[in-house]
């Protein structure tokens, strides 16, 4: 199958992505970015660009002991969470090092981002419910409320990996790279070059790589453990946007926007699990091209 797009340049931020993105660090496409940031990058100047610091320490005491939790279930989402999160993901899976990863959706500086308005929801959301949205969609769960201890840890998390970023400023590496959509994209093509680069680590069948514990090393990309089809990460241009900057993980020669494309094209499209909330996205309009439904 050939799909055919007219050539721009796209900007994709997150999850939770994941999606993201937690995909965009917790944010959409472009599509999905804040009305309020839109606004100001049309009528003022460029949002001032910081560097991307990892803090060194975290802090003493029980704010520590929740920041310590939150990066617990950042990286082990699904064994520490299984009543919540269907799949078998974490939220590193997309958030690269917890988050802390430039160009694969980090989440220093997300507080000060907050609340934001999302076009996929019509209305404004705090991280919270952002974070619910990841728990639902990129990990094929249920929502948490606000005042659970993994949302108040993953809150906490984010708050420390955030501390130093001015308000109305963007880290540098936010979301992911801008990609350059091609033309045509050959979805056959897609297949091969999956196989060839990404099945050692995912698995012929998408279904990841665990260890003999039954802890996934890899995670799986489509079947009944991945992403459902509302997160973040089953659109094309924030999958591409993915593979092309951040796999194979540890790869010296990187893919080219085309073979990223070709192998998102073919990965998105796979079976995975529906999302049964999905027919109420976008209700104000503003649904992307490259949605999945």
């Amino acid at each position: 199958m050939r799909l055919d797009f007219r050539p721009r340049v796209l900007h994709v931020a997150g999850a939770l992505l994941a999606v993201s993105a937690v995909a965009a660090g917790c944010r959409g496409t472009r599509d999905d970015a804040s009305v309020a940031t839109t606004t100001h990058a049309a009528t003022q100047a460029p949002l001032r660009k910081v560097p991307l610091v990892v803090p060194s320490e975290i802090p003493p005491g029980e704010r520590g002991d929740l920041v310590r939790y939150g990066r617990v279930v950042a990286t082990r989402t699904s064994e520490e969470l299984p009543d919540v999160v269907g799949s078998a993901l974490h939220c590193s899976s997309c958030h690269l090092g917890a988050g802390t990863v430039a160009g694969a959706g980090p989440w220093v500086g997300l507080t000060q981002a907050y609340p934001v308005y999302r076009a996929r929801a019509g209305k404004m959301v705090s991280l919270e419910d952002r974070i619910d949205e990841c728990f639902e969609r990129s990990m094929n769960g249920k929502p948490l409320p606000h005042d659970a201890k993994p949302v108040r840890a993953l809150v906490a998390y984010v708050d420390w990996l955030s501390e130093g970023v001015p308000r109305g400023a963007e880290v540098e590496g936010r979301g992911f790279e801008r990609l350059e959509a091609p033309p045509v994209v050959d979805r056959a093509h897609g297949k091969d070059a999956y196989e060839a680069r990404c099945a050692s680590c995912h698995g012929e069948d998408g279904a990841g790589r665990a260890s003999e514990r039954g802890e996934y090393l890899f995670p799986p990309v489509w079947g009944d453990r991945s992403f459902n089809v509302g997160a973040g990460m089953a659109r094309l241009d924030t999958a591409a946007a993915f593979v092309r900057h951040n796999m194979p993980l540890g790869a010296t020669e990187r893919l080219t926007a085309l073979e990223a494309y070709e192998i998102a094209s073919y990965v998105i499209e796979q079976p995975r699990p529906d999302f049964a909330r999905k027919n109420d996205d976008w209700p104000k309009g503003g649904k992307p091209r490259d949605a999945r439904y």
